[in-house]
């Protein structure tokens, strides 16, 4: 019952919107459209609307076929959009889209989170004599190759007076760098929620440093740009959806870790506790928001991790009407 309860508030926000997205019935007919959607553990909002089925009745009078495709992290979801795999792209960390673009990838911006600084961290278990981010020099570090926190390993070393060239870096998935760190195999690890808040549930560990005054961390849904050229009424529903989703969760965070727990395989609250870190505020991308993304692109360029330099700001943007 509680389940049922938790879909119907879900459907009554998700309602109040769609009306005016009706097509006329010779819309039934047309030509099927394959919505290919990628996603990760993190991304919470798509894995809400997977769940409750919301985007396949949103977009039946459009005649849009929906499939989805999990990824480990961010930067393969890209690689995959990038080459064809997938035509949207459940939210990636603000780091992801520098490395597809340096890779030349067709990547349209189709939504972003507001900042989630403390939504990510750099982590050292309880009894480690690491006390500072100084103490990091010629340290083992696991973190997750061009995902968010790669950024915020690098901004806050230096900030901190290191170069990414005084540590050791393991370049792991969220899996491994757990299981890497837990058997002490790595001296530190870097990773975002949900998995920051599962090892701190569960493992007695020591938070270094997060991203407040260092890294914003912002996440973004991307489209394949031949895909949100096509399809621009497809991406104002799924924008629509995750507005009012990331408003649900919200306004209600503790069903909404009742309804992710059985989902995400975690205890509800260590999924409260992650929730609570994120903004999941999804509003449109404007170019002049773009500053952190330049940051991120420069300083990994200087750390001689990107294979050119990057124009964060020569990308393709959706609009909503």
């Amino acid at each position: 019952m509680k389940r049922r309860r938790l879909l119907q508030a879900i459907a009554l926000l998700s309602a109040s919107g769609s009306a005016s997205l009706t097509l006329p019935a010779f819309a039934q007919n047309a030509k099927v459209t394959p919505l290919r959607i990628g996603y990760q553990k993190s991304s919470t909002l798509l894995t809400i609307i997977k769940s409750n089925g919301t985007l396949e009745k949103l977009l039946a009078p459009l005649s849009v076929k929906i499939s989805w495709h999990e990824f480990s992290s961010g930067l393969p979801l890209l690689e995959a959009l990038n080459v064809g795999g997938v035509d949207l792209s459940a939210d990636v960390a603000d780091t992801v889209p520098v490395f597809a673009q340096a890779a030349g990838a067709k990547l349209t911006y189709v939504a972003q989170e507001a900042p989630s600084p403390s939504a990510q961290a750099v982590i050292v278990r309880a009894d480690s004599t690491i006390r500072t981010v100084a103490d990091l020099r010629r340290k083992k570090i696991a973190v997750t190759k061009a995902a968010g926190v790669h950024y915020l390993l690098i901004a806050t070393l230096e900030k901190a007076g290191l170069k990414f060239s005084d540590i050791d870096v393991a370049y792991l998935t969220p899996a491994d760098g757990r299981a890497a760190f837990e058997r002490g195999s790595v001296d530190a690890w870097v990773t975002w929620d949900p998995f920051l808040a599962g090892v701190q549930k569960q493992t007695p560990v020591r938070v270094l440093s997060d991203g407040r005054n260092v890294a914003d961390y912002q996440r973004y849904y991307l489209a394949s740009t031949p895909f949100a050229e096509a399809h621009p009424d497809v991406l104002a529903i799924v924008f629509n959806e995750l507005k009012k989703t990331g408003l649900w969760v919200r306004q209600y965070p503790k069903e909404a870790a009742t309804f992710l727990a059985p989902l995400w395989g975690l205890d509800a609250p260590t999924i409260e506790l992650a929730n609570s870190r994120r903004s999941y505020d999804v509003r449109a991308v404007v170019v002049s928001a773009l500053g952190e993304q330049q940051r991120i692109a420069d300083t990994f360029f200087a750390a001689g991790l990107l294979p050119k330099k990057v124009n964060a700001t020569d990308v393709a943007i959706w609009k909503p009407a």
